[in-house]
Order: structure tokens, then sequence, then C-alpha cells
């Protein structure tokens, strides 16, 4: 008989920002582990529960037994087996007695071959599982995988057995249907199976006794005060925030982390509207948001134009006719945490930004690269090479670099290091910076994250890439580069934000002179193995490129073809990647780089054997098709050349399309390696010809099948 499956585990306060992966693991693990042992109907359905309290899953038309089985079970080879008169040898009836069986199951033997030899094999009835069997073993398995932040190790109440788990469980609810389900021979986590739930805590009934797993979730709303789905409560709470939002004629921002924060800490959520004095509005606002949504888990509410209010919104996890203690209370929790971040706004203005600058000597960056002061020095010197890379203001991307860590030494970013950056802008303007100097100053940390934005002017970017570029550097001069998953000092992320700059700002600069200049303020402490850091740092770039060109759609192959070429103009890598897409779209592709591919083998072959060939001589020409290869190469070469020079990548390898005909006659009636030396030389100086005209853009070889 088939019937909805209810198991709910109740727990002490789970922790929240774990709370979704958490409800999600415990019930689709449950459902795999059942699934695996033919407990569930093929129609089965999962529902997933979590709440602060519980973490629960219901599965439809679950099987109270699992199907018997058919299955055959390997013996022995059949010359093993029985003896030259057909009769079963002691080996095989030893190898029966293992199965539980006597000289009466010979009758049941089958003969296969398994590909070698005839083997013999007992086919077997084997009676399925009971529910509670396959329960208890599926909840082992759920709670052992669990991806717990932290486990707590706590005593039942007999004092004498521990239990590790990620919080003190106090209830198990299994039910089939009707009935409750004791796990065997399981005992998980000191509980007994049951059909009581608990509701709310302050608003709902203590104990709910369910007489069906169908009833759970209505129950629990109607009697408990709990919403036990986690996505239903996270849409119940997005709508009343919504809703009050756009009665208060505002909006929220950027919600949607707190939101699944929130969701997680309530379970009969309601939304109230509290404000704080106008003066904080003096303050930062990335100050006041950051303290509002990370340390109270308020939403602030914004107006039109995205500046912050005075008003923010409470969820609260008590529904009451009159919110107004929970209101007043929130008011009186907000406030010295805004007086606090006041405080040390109003303190940091009292020291110029340059004057911290200083003071960073005292700060270690790394045990083996120095102080942040030194690391700055390098930073400046390197923005300033950069900004007269890319044309920019050498002396203010200076400037920003110097400034650029000043804030690490604030009281603000001392208390929120999220702020770090941001809070440098604001210490800057006031200063008197340069505005374009203290945007520098926020935005060289950009990109912080894939798709975040990126630095907006050339001397923000400047600084940027001479903050990331000398993290990277510095790091592989000290043998702290990336190692499978492991990316502690988010080498990744670095190169990514190189490349990324690079790319959509379209800076024309060469990858080769970037890197080398990155390694020169760290001579003093890596000496001479620089040369080999920077190509172990150039292919760990490129490696990023071709992930981020992935990731952008291009396939292996066409990011092959340019990659292969070792690009230094990073810049020029989309639209060398976009003439590459262009061209395979031309019918003639396909032959032009299997013809390329031949030609690079044969070149290949020729070099290994010591053949030398440089540019062809037509006075050594003597087949028509190798003339006729000759000539329409010559014709397209200055044009190509033309169009290579104006940056037109597409047309350059589209018009190669042109010697379809005469590369696919030459190989079809000339042979290259002849005896005749100068022959030979002169037709492998052609192909070597036609192979570097072709590949300034890509290795047209790589896109061949």
């Amino acid at each position: 008989m088939s019937a909805p499956l209810l198991i709910e585990l109740f727990t002490e306060e789970l922790p929240p920002k774990a709370l979704k992966r958490l409800g999600d693991a415990f019930a689709f693990t449950l459902r795999d582990e059942l699934a695996n042992r033919s407990f569930l109907e093929p129609d089965c359905k999962l529902e997933v529960f979590a709440t602060p309290r519980r973490l629960a899953a219901r599965l439809s038309n679950v099987r109270e037994k699992a199907p018997d089985q058919k299955r055959d079970e390997r013996l022995v080879p059949e010359k093993v087996g029985f003896d030259t008169n057909g009769k079963p040898t002691p080996a095989l009836l030893k190898k029966l007695a293992t199965f539980g069986c006597d000289e009466s199951a010979v009758a049941l033997i089958q003969r296969k071959n398994d590909g070698k030899i005839n083997m013999l094999f007992l086919s077997q009835l084997v009676s399925g599982q009971p529910l509670s069997r396959g329960i208890g073993d599926a909840l082992e398995t759920a709670i052992a995988s669990l991806p717990i932040p932290k486990v707590m190790s706590y005593q039942l109440r007999d004092g004498l057995e521990t239990v590790h788990f990620v919080r003190p469980a106090h209830g198990l609810v299994v039910i089939h249907g009707t009935n409750v389900i004791e796990p065997a021979p399981s005992y998980i986590l000191g509980l007994t199976a049951n059909r009581i739930t608990h509701g709310h805590r302050f608003l709902g009934a203590c104990d709910i006794e369910l007489k069906h797993a169908d009833e759970y979730e209505s129950r629990l709303k109607s009697e408990g005060k709990v919403i036990a789905s986690f996505e239903a409560r996270r849409t119940e709470i997005e709508l009343q925030l919504k809703a009050k939002a756009a009665e208060l004629n505002s909006s929220l921002g950027d919600y949607e982390t707190l939101l699944d924060e929130v969701t997680a800490l309530v379970e009969w959520p309601a939304v109230y509207m509290a404000s704080f004095e106008l003066e904080f509005l003096s303050v930062p606002q990335e100050c006041l948001i950051l303290t509002m949504r990370t340390n109270q888990r308020y939403f602030p509410l914004f107006d039109k134009a995205g500046k912050l209010t005075e008003k923010f919104l409470v969820v609260s996890n008590m529904q009451v006719t009159d919110p107004a203690n929970i209101i007043d209370g929130n008011r009186r929790v907000v406030r010295p945490r805004l007086a606090d971040a006041r405080f040390f706004y109003d303190q940091d203005r009292k020291v110029r930004l340059e004057t911290r600058v200083p003071q960073l000597g005292n700060v270690v960056y790394h045990n083996k690269l120095g102080t942040q002061l030194e690391r700055v020095e390098r930073i400046q010197l390197l923005a300033g090479q950069i900004a007269r890379m890319v044309g920019a203001d050498v002396a203010l991307a200076e400037r920003a670099a110097w400034l650029s860590k000043a804030d690490l030494l604030t009281g603000m970013v001392g208390e929120f290091p999220e702020l770090q950056g941001v809070m440098g802008r604001y210490y800057g303007l006031h200063d008197g910076e340069p505005t374009i100097v203290a945007d520098a100053i926020a935005e060289h940390y950009l990109p912080r994250f894939a798709g975040d934005r990126l630095p907006g002017s050339p001397v923000a970017c400047c600084v940027a890439l001479a903050d990331k570029l000398d993290t990277m550097a510095g790091l592989f001069g000290i043998g702290q580069q990336p190692t499978g998953e492991k990316d502690p000092f988010g080498l990744r992320r670095s190169a990514l934000g190189v490349l990324r700059i690079l790319i959509e700002h379209a800076y024309p600069i060469s990858l080769f002179d970037l890197v080398n200049v990155a390694f020169v303020g760290f001579n003093k402490r890596i000496g001479d193995a620089h040369t080999d850091l920077e190509i172990f740092l150039r292919e760990f770039l490129r490696d990023r490129l071709s992930g981020l060109l992935k990731d952008r759609g291009y396939s292996p192959q066409e990011i092959d073809s340019v990659l292969s070429m070792n690009p230094t103009r990073i810049d020029l890598v989309l639209a060398q990647l976009g003439a590459v897409r262009a061209f395979l779209a031309l019918p003639e592709a396909e032959s032009l780089a299997a013809a390329n591919k031949r030609v690079a083998n044969i070149l290949r072959q020729a070099a290994a054997k010591g053949e030398s060939f440089i540019d062809a001589d037509e006075n050594h020409l003597k087949e028509p098709a190798e003339r006729s290869l000759f000539d329409a190469l010559r014709s397209v070469s200055n044009p190509a050349k033309t169009l290579y020079d104006k940056g037109d990548f597409t047309g350059y390898l589209t018009i190669f399309a042109a010697l379809k005909s005469p590369v696919d006659t030459f190989f079809d009636s000339v042979m290259v390696m002849v005896d005749d030396k100068d022959l030979r030389r002169n037709r492998l100086a052609l192909l070597s010809d036609l192979r570097q005209a072709m590949n300034r853009v890509a290795d047209i070889s790589k896109l061949a099948a």
C-alpha cells in the first residue's frame, strides 16, 4: 500500500544563513535514499519544509514495503561447479551455503557466459525491505550528509550518550499515511518517532497531534501559527515588504540576500515600519545601510532617487494587533548602532587620509611581502607606469594609489571592513582631494565578484590594475599560487578583474609589459626568479581568460585558435574571436581549416628532419598548381595586410576564402617532399608563407575537425 510519508526533525534554533541549504539537503537526500531502495512510486512528489526550529519533508506515494526483487548471485565457473558426471562439487555447495541454500537449490542454477567463460548463477527472489528499515537508513544518511557549518556536541537526557548535530534535536515525527513508523534499527539522535509537532513558541499551540501526513502544513499554519515551507514564508515576507514600501512611497533597494536570512529567522512573519532620527542621515548612507542590514537585519527604505530615508522595515516573528512595543523596541535598538557609526565618521574626518599613509608602515601586509606601506609604494609606482601606457593622468593615478589603502586605519573601516574604499572616497572628498582621485580610491577594488561593475575612469582603472597585478605578482613570487579549488588570496578573482578591465575598456596594453612591470617592485624580495614567475603568471592569466571566454559562449576550438597565438593585446581578443566565427560560417572554412592543419603537420615534420625554408621563390615554381597557389596568395596578401592593419580581423580572415580552390588543387596534384632539395625547400616555403599569412589572427588549424 502506498501513502504519503512525513518526516520532521524538530530542533533548537538552526543557523539562519544555513537553513535553506540544510532544509534542501535533508529533504533531497531522504528522497534519493528512499528512491534507491525502491520505496517511491514513479509519480512520487517531494515537498520541502524548513523553519528556524525544524527540517521536514513530505513524499507522496511511498510504499510500506519495497517490492521483491529477482537477483542473480554469481557463484563459480561451470567447470568448477560440476564434476565430469554432472554432480555438484563441494566448491559449489560451499558457495550455495553462503547464500543460505543447500543442495536442493542446484535446480535453480543458471548457466551464463560472462564474456570469457561460462559461469553459474543462482536466481533468487529477494524479499523487499519494510519501510521502517528504509527510513532508518535514509535518515542516518541524510543527517550524516547535512552541510552543517559547525557541529555541536550535547548530551542526551540520560546524561550518558553524547550526540553530534547542528543543534540539539528534541522531536522526530515519522508518519506514513496515518501510521507512525519507528525507524529501524537506527536510533536517530536519541529520539523516538511520534506524531506530535510543535507550533509557534508564543502564538500557536505547543503540541499538535497529527492524524495524517497530509495535514502537516495546514494544521501547523492554522493551529501552530507556523508557515512550514521556506519558499512560502519567503514569498509572504516579500509581499508584505513590497506592500509596506509601496504604501510609504519608497523602495527596498537590494534586499534579496537579507530576505533569505530573515526568512530563516521567523515562522509567522509580520512587517512593521519604524524610523530613526533625521540627524543620522548626515552619515554616509552606506554606513547606515550596512549597520541596519548586517547587525539588525532591517530593510532600509529609499526615496525615488535612491537616497536613504529615515524609515526602515522590521520583519518580526510576532503578528500582533498593536505593534507599538515592537516598533519602539527596534527604534531603541538601532539608535546606538547608528550613533556608533556617526561617532566613527566624525572622528575619522579629524585626520586627513594622507597623514594616515605613513602609519601603514606599522601594518603587515604579508610577512614575506612587507608592510601595507611598502605595498602602497609599489602600487603607486605601478599605477603611474600603467597610466603612461593608457594615456591617463599620471599624477592623479599616483595620488589615488598613494591614498588607496589609508582608510584601512579608520575607525569606520575597522568596524565595517566591507566599507574599505567606500569610506576612503568620502574622506578623500572631505579632505579636498579631486573627485577623480576620491572615486578611484573607492573603485580600485572593483570588480569584487563575477558580474560586478568595473572602475569607471581611466585613473581608477590604472589603480585597480596596479592593485590586482601587485597582489598576483607578490603572491606568485612567494609560491602562493592557487592550487585546485583553494584560492585563499582570491588570485583568480584578481586575474578576472584585470582581464575584464583590459577587454571591456579596450585598453591597448601589452599583457607581457603589464606582467613585467608588476614584478619590478619585488626584485629585492624574489631576486632573479622573476623571469620564470612572469611566464607562470601569464599562463595563469591565459587560463583565466579561457574560462572567461567559455562563460561568454565561445567554443573550446574557437578559444584555442586565438589563445594558442599567445596574444598580448587582450583588448583585441573579442574581435579576433568574432572574426573566427565569421570565418567558420563560410562554406570554404572546413576545407581551409583541414588544409591548414595538414600544412602545420608537414612543416612540423620537415622542421624535425632539419629542413630549412624561407620565402618562396617564384623562379623555382614548377607545377601549374603551385604557380596558381603562389599567385592567389600574392593577390590576397596585400589587401589582407591592409585589413589587418585597420583592425578588420573579420575581413582579413574571410578574404582567404578565395584560396580554397588553389589550395585544394595544390594538394591534389603536387608532391611536397620530393627528392629535389631546391624544389622541396621552395614548396615548403610556399606552405610556410600560406600558413603565416592565414594565421595572423588565429591558428586556423585548431578549427579542423
